[in-house]
């Protein structure tokens, strides 16, 4: 890892697990920068912290419930107090609930709805201040196929999916030319988290690592060639 620790610039990867989220929190550690690991339940982050530091880099690990406001705002007031202003937000949190329209209780329905939209929003007004004042920043949200095309007994998540990308297209319209990029992600396949990669090939799978390249290039980017939505599968995926 690149040892620039000290006065490094801060990326908040907002849920982090042992796929595409931590993937992304060591990409970005690796390249330099200190990383803020959140997750609802704290004491799962502590095996990616202290990997990050293991290799020279710097991490702090955050509980957060992204349902709720109250929680992100508290999350990335200790941020700010702990390593600093962030130039990067990955927002990678989700939930997920499979059911007909009739038998799926609203507070389901809600409760998906502030997770995978609203608290986005929500980690979005937090991090753009700042952005917005120093003219730059990334902001990428992590999306899925139902972002664009939504499936029976998935409405609940498709319709939050739906909206966390259109608030990505408003927010990139919005602040892209105060210098702040804004992109989505759409990931169309399964992820090779271990328990899927039990039952089907590698080569059917979405590597982590993989998108986490993807993730450091888009930030990486030069603001004449931006990409706004990217959509990433295996060579296989039928689509």
């Amino acid at each position: 890892y690149q040892r620039r620790v000290r006065g490094a610039k801060v990326a908040v990867v907002i849920g982090v697990g042992p796929g595409i989220g931590g993937s992304v929190a060591h990409k970005f550690a690796k390249e330099g920068y200190a990383v803020a690991l959140l997750a609802r339940t704290e004491s799962k982050l502590v095996q990616f912290k202290e990997e990050i530091e293991k290799n020279g880099g710097k991490a702090i690990a955050v509980g957060v419930d992204t349902s709720q406001e109250a929680s992100i705002k508290n999350a990335f007031k200790e941020i700010r107090e702990r390593l600093g202003t962030p130039e990067v937000l990955i927002y990678n949190a989700g939930g997920i609930f499979r059911g007909n329209v009739v038998d799926t209780p609203t507070e389901n329905f809600i409760n998906l709805w502030n997770i995978n939209c609203l608290g986005a929003f929500i980690s979005a007004k937090e991090v753009l201040p700042d952005m917005i004042k120093n003219k730059r920043g990334t902001i990428i949200f992590t999306g899925a196929t139902a972002a664009i095309r939504g499936g029976p007994l998935f409405s609940a998540f498709a319709s939050s999916k739906f909206a966390l990308r259109a608030l990505s297209q408003s927010l990139a319209k919005e602040v892209g030319p105060q210098g702040i990029h804004v992109a989505h992600v759409i990931i169309d396949g399964y992820v090779a988290l271990p328990a899927i990669a039990s039952v089907k090939p590698a080569n059917e799978l979405i590597r982590p690592d993989a998108v986490a390249n993807e993730y450091w290039n888009i930030h990486s980017q030069d603001p004449t060639t931006w990409t706004q939505e990217l959509d990433l599968r295996p060579n296989v995926e039928k689509w």
